[in-house]
């Protein structure tokens, strides 16, 4: 979606919440629950080459090895847009360390300046100390010159180690998610220029990681170009490992779908599903889990806008039932990242993405 740069205000929040961070870290300690104000931290996704439109967000898990740029707790955040607010060419993950200084517009760390353009929102990293992220290319801002995209991994310094494609399994890797066991895991990446969803089982090494199966495990979500977001296709990716769920929010369709089996799926399924298609629902994007078992997905209002619910992030249960849902801007197209930390209760453990101020809000939420 086509963005604004980066509005003064934010700049300003940004001085201030760090001048707080300062006295508070000179003045006495109290006890969390004594605070009235959360946790809470604001700050720009712009870095130096000024990249624009963050669609990605991801936490560094627990159990990452150390050594390297990256911190467990640190957040990721890919941009799909260049300077010039060209969908489709941007090159840069930055990273945002919630302990450590903020970052004002055009001054946020990169972790990746990658040489393939479009990071898409298919961001996550591996407790192996890999970082992966999916792009879908322009070469001039619109549908007419998309291309394919790859899969990219990155080791814990930046550099890429490896880069995969595959004409039919990543076809516009537009977003992932991850079944993290350490040594093996499965990435589900979901396909925006042909409608599927994709399981990669990797074994994982020091040395990067090697693919021992792929597949296609669910087709039939709509694909179609849209002259503000680009693309509509299947976006938001939730696995369920227990009951071997893969929850899919297929943003043309405007529809959450659920996948089973996923995990162990030798034939496609057709959209699975649907569980949730509520008036809610406008044009869903990233899917996360809530530490209490709910969804939460992340409207981009490219389909069912409504000028009085902009930008929102939508909370229900996997059995269709809606919960809550709050803006996180107020004009339309702001959301789209979203990532959660499940379990403890101690740091950082929400994230999400305002494409429009190009701002990334990270919070302490309470696990009740």
């Amino acid at each position: 979606m086509k963005l604004q740069d980066a509005i003064p205000s934010l700049h300003r929040l940004a001085i201030f919440l760090l001048a707080l961070a300062g006295w508070a870290a000179q003045s006495p300690a109290v006890a969390g629950d004594d605070a009235f104000l959360p946790q809470a931290i604001n700050s720009s996704t712009i870095p130096a080459n000024g990249d624009v439109n963050p669609y990605g967000v991801a936490f560094v898990p627990e159990g990452f090895p150390s050594g390297g740029a990256l911190t467990p707790g640190d957040v990721l955040v890919s941009n799909f847009n260049n300077s010039a607010n060209a969908q489709g060419t941007g090159t840069s993950i930055v990273q945002l360390r919630p302990s450590g200084p903020l970052a004002p517009p055009g001054s946020a760390v990169t972790f990746l300046a990658s040489s393939l353009t479009g990071l898409s929102t298919a961001l996550g990293a591996l407790r192996g100390g890999f970082v992966l992220v999916g792009n879908v290319p322009t070469t001039d801002g619109t549908f007419a010159t998309i291309g394919q995209g790859a899969l990219q991994i990155i080791d814990r310094n930046g550099n890429v180690v490896q880069t995969w494609t595959d004409p039919v399994l990543l076809d516009g890797p537009w977003d992932l998610t991850l079944d993290d066991h350490g040594s093996w895991a499965r990435i589900f990446v979901s396909n925006v220029l042909n409608g599927t969803v994709t399981r990669l089982d990797v074994a994982i090494s020091s040395a990067g990681l090697t693919l021992l199966k792929k597949i296609t495990v669910a087709t039939g979500y709509q694909s179609v170009p849209n002259a503000a977001a680009l693309v509509l296709g299947p976006t938001g990716l939730a696995y369920d490992e227990q009951s071997d769920t893969l929850y899919v929010a297929s943003t043309g369709d405007n529809a959450i779908y659920a996948v089973s089996q996923a995990g162990h799926r030798t034939s496609a399924a057709v959209l699975g599903h649907r569980v949730f298609a509520g008036p809610q629902l406008r044009g869903p994007l990233a899917l996360r889990w809530t530490p209490n078992g709910d969804l939460l997905a992340a409207n981009g209002d490219a389909v069912n806008a409504d000028p009085l619910h902009p930008s929102e992030i939508v909370e229900f249960t996997i059995w269709g039932q809606f919960v809550r849902e709050y803006d996180v801007d107020s004009s339309q197209g702001g959301a789209f990242g979203i990532d959660t930390v499940l379990g403890g209760d101690s740091g950082y453990n929400y994230a999400v993405i305002d494409d429009v101020t190009n701002n990334l809000l990270v919070v302490h939420l309470a696990q009740h």
